[in-house]
């Protein structure tokens, strides 16, 4: 358990601290924060993802007046790669934040939805997914596997 947070993860507090291939892909998401339409809560995410053949997939939050139909960057992220490949393997997924009204003093935890998404390709790919969650602060949250965030989780197990 680290004192910060009531879960297993790791806190780096530079991206020098990181590989390259995992630096590149945060500075990606990152990136994708200039892409987000936001313009009703003016809360920026963007995420970006790396697969086992070396294939990056973005995404940023889409939202909508009509605010169940929003969509949150990780989940744009990861059904673009779904809709994408045919057979592939989540090696990483970067999350970031900004939300220039109000600067963030946490690291942007996905939603509940985009962790039970998250959970589904983890069970359908039968390997954790590392992720990697940062904002504006500079910290980086190393997460190894969604159960750390969703324990407990509905899944494919109970429909059999």
């Amino acid at each position: 358990m680290n004192s910060k947070y009531n879960f297993e993860c790791q806190i780096y507090n530079s991206l020098d601290e990181l590989d390259s291939e995992i630096q590149e892909l945060i500075n990606s998401a990152k990136r994708q924060l200039k892409r987000a339409y936001a313009p009703y809560s003016n809360f920026y995410v963007g995420a970006s993802l790396l697969l086992d053949n070396g294939n990056i997939y973005h995404g940023c939050n889409q939202e909508n007046a009509s605010y169940p139909l929003c969509m949150c960057a990780e989940r744009v992220a990861l059904y673009g790669a779904g809709a994408s490949e045919s057979e592939f393997t989540i090696k990483a997924l970067a999350i970031t934040a900004s939300y220039p009204t109000k600067p963030l003093k946490e690291v942007c935890m996905p939603c509940g939805a985009c962790r039970q998404v998250i959970q589904e390709f983890e069970m359908r790919q039968n390997s954790k997914i590392s992720l990697y969650l940062t904002s504006e602060n500079n910290e980086i949250v190393a997460i190894q596997g969604i159960e750390v965030l969703l324990p407990h989780s509905f899944n494919k197990d109970l429909l059999l």
